[in-house]
């Protein structure tokens, strides 16, 4: 479980850093849109949700 929110936050700082080159990961690598609602936050989500499952990964052993 700590393996996938590892994971899940590096993907977030990807998404970020790409972001700043003006790279959309989800739409021009995988054919994913994203609802405006959400694209400016997409890298916070994935490291917040990262965080959140490896602290729980960690309080599980």
């Amino acid at each position: 479980m700590q393996g996938f929110g590892v994971l899940l936050f590096m993907w977030g700082v990807l998404d970020y850093f790409m972001g700043t080159q003006e790279v959309d990961v989800y739409y021009d690598w995988f054919g994913i849109y994203l609802p405006d609602a959400i694209y400016n936050y997409s890298h916070w989500l994935a490291m917040g949700l990262g965080s959140i499952i490896f602290a729980a990964g960690n309080k599980s052993k």
